[in-house]
């Protein structure tokens, strides 16, 4: 309604600031997380994702900087982002920050141009699975293990059991499927725009510069100076966040009812832990 408005004025009354409103979209993929260990998700994302597209504006900025994680949630962001971008009619402007690999790389196609730093790192379209095996440490400390199932598949890949090789042959399967999922959404946003490359769907990554020359992005640049090159010297960025109260979105500490209990403390406490853990482990794949 304001740029319809701001048409019908005098041309020497007309506004030409621009107000582009911007998301960022920073940290692992992953259900769930929590308030003092923050995670990308459809559930933590999708209120900013549609204020922003609510603005009247002509496109959409996203800063991404994510290692990865769930393939699902990737998908659900990349599709959430697709969805508004067709219902509004806006273009979206993708802004890669340190990383936009595996998971980050699968949001960040959902721009209709992609920038990025020249040493950015963008790809590793693959999927991993990774975890720890313990059936000789329970020999060595006196430990036995007793799981009870229905179904003789409800245990596979127990890392307190040897691996079996059936067990691998289905991970592997799984993540095949998951994998193709994953090359025919690159396919499908970046068409001809990729390089007929060997390596592009190995898993491999690469710098921004490295990225521009196999179609993975689309130009070098910041978010700032992009932005103000193309709508105008005066265009203004307007950070769109989740709203949050004073004590946070849970009232103290993150509790509902007022405060955690003793073992809630504890669970959090280790389940903080095996998060921190997992994190620091993607962020590390891409030396950060």
């Amino acid at each position: 309604m304001k740029r319809f408005l701001n048409r019908l004025l005098p041309k020497s009354w007309r506004s030409d600031i621009v107000t582009i409103p911007v998301i960022r979209l920073h940290g692992t993929i992953m259900a769930g997380g929590g308030q003092f260990r923050p995670s990308l998700s459809l559930a933590s994302t999708a209120g900013p994702i549609e204020k922003a597209f609510s603005f009247e504006a002509p496109a959409v900025a996203i800063s991404i900087n994510s290692p990865g994680g769930s393939p699902v949630q990737s998908r659900l962001i990349f599709r959430r982002i697709r969805d508004l971008a067709t219902e509004k009619n806006r273009k979206v402007l993708v802004f890669v920050e340190d990383v936009a690999a595996s998971g980050g790389y699968m949001i960040a196609v959902a721009g209709d141009e992609i920038f990025a730093d020249p040493s950015s790192i963008v790809g590793s379209i693959g999927v991993v699975s990774a975890s720890f095996g313990f059936p000789e440490l329970m020999k060595k400390i006196g430990i036995e293990r007793r799981v009870h199932t229905a179904g003789q598949n409800k245990a596979v890949l127990d890392p307190f059991k040897p691996e079996k090789k059936e067990d691998i042959e289905r991970l592997k399967a799984l993540q095949l499927e998951v994998h193709e999922t994953f090359i025919d959404l690159v396919k499908d946003r970046r068409g001809a725009k990729l390089k007929d490359d060997p390596d592009l769907f190995t898993g491999l990554f690469w710098t921004g510069k490295k990225g521009l020359e196999l179609g993975l992005v689309d130009a070098l640049g910041d978010m700032r100076s992009v932005l103000k090159t193309r709508f105008g010297p005066k265009t203004q960025l307007k950070l769109i966040t989740a709203p949050r109260g004073l004590f946070g979105r849970f009232g103290w500490f993150g509790s509902s009812k007022g405060g955690f209990s003793a073992p809630d403390i504890a669970a959090a406490a280790a389940s903080g832990v095996i998060d921190a853990a997992e994190e620091r482990a993607l962020w590390a794949r891409f030396g950060l």
